[in-house]
């Protein structure tokens, strides 16, 4: 809850012919108006509970479309992936929406465009192609194992790797190892070359700042 702005609840009926959300709503909304005018305006978004933290995502984040859900139990993290035109929806207005949906649920929750999805899923897949003694066997046990990045892999223990079947607890210490090597240079990599463009930038800025301004060079424009 946010208050004076946003509420979100879940709702479950132990009894299969009673409708939760219909019930806490009342008849044409009047048992909800009710009590977003005592709550002065607050607005309150009442949704289906489930054990299943998709669906229960699913329901948290309506009225936007959800097209998938990847879920990380072990981290408690979901990532939600929505159409295109979906995404301001489902994010809400300055991500109030995915916001209290993830207090709701209690989970870590991100939320990424179909487009961003696959276009991170690509350059995962090649970052864990680009680690030192991977071969693609391994790596596409890897990805399907949910270690969808160098990123990801190297955030891993040793243990969870090794529980990957084409890995095993004797590789698993050396892979993890070889990913943190890996995303250390990668980002060595990406600082340099940030670095180098605000020199480059500087330098650009200040070429311009020393040139005179145009036609004191020339003696007529100058007199005339």
């Amino acid at each position: 809850r946010e208050p004076g702005s946003r509420a979100k609840i879940a709702v479950v009926s132990r009894d299969v012919d009673v409708d939760p959300v219909g019930a806490c709503v009342g008849m044409k909304g009047a048992r909800v108006q009710n009590v977003v005018q005592e709550l002065q305006g607050e607005k309150i978004d009442i949704v289906p509970w489930s054990p299943d933290p998709a669906k229960f995502v699913s329901n948290a984040l309506a009225p936007a479309q959800v097209s998938m859900v990847s879920v990380d139990d072990a981290r408690r993290a979901l990532i939600v992936i929505v159409p295109d035109d979906q995404l301001s929806l489902a994010i809400g207005r300055q991500g109030q929406n995915v916001r209290l949906a993830a207090r709701l649920l209690e989970w870590k929750i991100d939320v990424k465009s179909e487009t961003a999805y696959t276009r991170m899923m690509q350059e995962g897949y090649q970052s864990l192609l680009e680690i030192p003694g991977l071969d693609t066997r391994t790596v596409d046990a890897l990805y399907e194992a949910g270690f969808t990045s160098v990123t990801e892999l190297a955030e891993a223990t040793a243990e969870e790797v090794g529980q990957v079947p084409a890995v095993g607890p004797e590789r698993a210490a050396e892979i993890v190892a070889r990913a943190r090597e890996q995303l250390e240079q990668l980002e060595q990599q990406e600082q340099q070359e940030q670095q180098e463009q605000q020199a480059a930038a500087g330098q650009s800025a200040a070429e311009v700042g020393a040139e005179p301004p145009a036609g004191l060079d020339d003696p007529q424009t100058a007199n005339g």
